[in-house]
């Protein structure tokens, strides 16, 4: 039984990179010090690396998930961010809009009475998903395909987004800590996402509460070059250090 339950418990992990011990004393119907008991064992074992209150996958086995698949995970949270940060986009701006099940969210958001705004993505997906919107200019950047996410990396994405400044960008991630900043599984894509926090004005973090306090392999920007950090309301409070370097921390 303790085998199997550890088991579940790294299956949870690999699905999500990484588990709260309150969620899953819930799903597993054990206590919290059981749960506890059992990360300590695959931390030692070298499977999992232990959290506050939970515990995550080992960077280096860390693995990227399909876009369709990540879009099922927390559906409700990433809509409702998608929706508070649309809000945020003002006729005439221009804007760049990452990829990223919760950057789609964004763009499924934006209303049609939009006018004047221009959105640059390297999202397949979200080019698409712009076209409804009658009065705005969507441009692609161009590059090579990655179809786990349907994003376009360098080299061509690089030398579009260096001749384009933004008022805004909407930035997705793996991870947002105090320590490592914002992080991504992909060093590719997070090449475009470091041109385009140079190019943007104003950063606005989306992410979802499995995101925050994590840390993934590539480095995209430091906490302090975000402006706004949007996430959902969850059972347990933001990590107070990430709460004392970002000034507008928005939960919805």
């Amino acid at each position: 039984m303790i085998q199997a339950r550890r088991s579940e418990i790294l299956s949870l992990a690999q699905q999500n990179g990484e588990v709260s011990a309150s969620e899953l004393s819930k799903l597993l119907g054990v206590s919290e010090v059981t749960v506890r008991s059992d990360l300590k064992a695959l931390a030692e074992a070298g499977q999992i690396r232990r959290t506050r209150g939970g515990a995550r996958l080992p960077l280096e086995i860390q693995r990227e998930f399909p876009l369709e698949e990540t879009s099922r995970r927390h559906a409700a949270a990433k809509r409702r961010i998608g929706r508070a940060a649309a809000a945020l986009v003002r006729d005439g701006e221009t804007v760049f809009l990452d990829v990223g099940s919760t950057t789609t969210e964004v763009a499924r958001a934006l209303p049609p009475t939009l006018r004047g705004v221009t959105i640059i993505t390297n999202g397949l997906n979200i080019a698409l998903e712009l076209e409804r919107l009658p009065n705005v200019r969507v441009i692609v950047t161009g590059g090579t395909l990655r179809p786990l996410q349907h994003s376009l990396v360098s080299p061509y994405a690089l030398e579009v987004l260096g001749r384009i400044h933004a008022d805004r960008l909407f930035l997705g991630c793996n991870g947002v800590s105090a320590t490592a900043g914002v992080t991504n599984a992909n060093h590719e894509e997070a090449e475009i996402k470091r041109i385009m926090v140079h190019q943007a004005r104003e950063i606005v973090v989306v992410a979802d509460h499995s995101k925050l306090g994590q840390i993934s392999q590539a480095q995209v920007a430091p906490v302090s070059a975000v402006d706004t950090l949007i996430t959902d309301r969850h059972g347990s409070e933001p990590p107070a250090d990430l709460l004392k370097c970002i000034a507008d921390f928005q939960l919805v």
